[in-house]
């Protein structure tokens, strides 16, 4: 299975502690050289710089081209270059949650999932409690309608 990711889930996985559900739902994950780039800029914390620096042996970094297209211009440089690279690897999945990234993914036929898609699934595998998840996600900035979170949990 190819699983592409964006930036701000692997982030996101790594404050809440839980980067380590990625490997057990997915066996390994690519992500673009521009992603990886992101995630040890000066900007991101040091906890993600760390990270990146030394990536675990599931981690796969790949270099692409981004062709100019009007669509991926109204994205930053990461979801382009992760839309790119999940369609040059004909993925069967790629990890966004930004909702213009979304759109256009699915316009080009990518099979997507986002970061509380992730969480559910990893709680229907018993990896983590939903409901402590998504308060831990909510603590570090994520925002998410609270219906939503009310529905998936209400769901699981």
């Amino acid at each position: 299975m190819i699983v592409v990711s964006d930036t701000s889930p692997i982030c996101y996985l790594l404050l809440m502690g839980q980067i380590g559900i990625l490997k057990e739902l997915y066996g390994a994950v690519v992500i673009p050289q521009v992603v990886a780039d992101e995630l040890s800029a000066f900007e991101s914390s040091a906890l993600v710089q760390d990270w990146i620096a030394e990536p675990p042996d599931w981690l796969q970094v790949y270099t692409v081209e981004v062709s100019p297209a009007v669509t991926l211009d109204k994205l930053d440089p990461g979801e382009q270059a992760a839309i790119a690279l999940a369609e040059e690897l004909a993925a069967d999945l790629i990890i966004l949650d930004d909702k213009a990234a979304r759109q256009i993914a699915r316009d080009r036929g990518l099979k997507l999932i986002g970061l509380l898609g992730i969480l559910k699934a990893a709680a229907s595998r018993g990896l983590l409690d939903l409901e402590l998840a998504f308060e831990q996600l909510q603590s570090y900035g994520f925002w998410v309608a609270p219906a939503l979170l009310a529905r998936l949990l209400r769901d699981d």
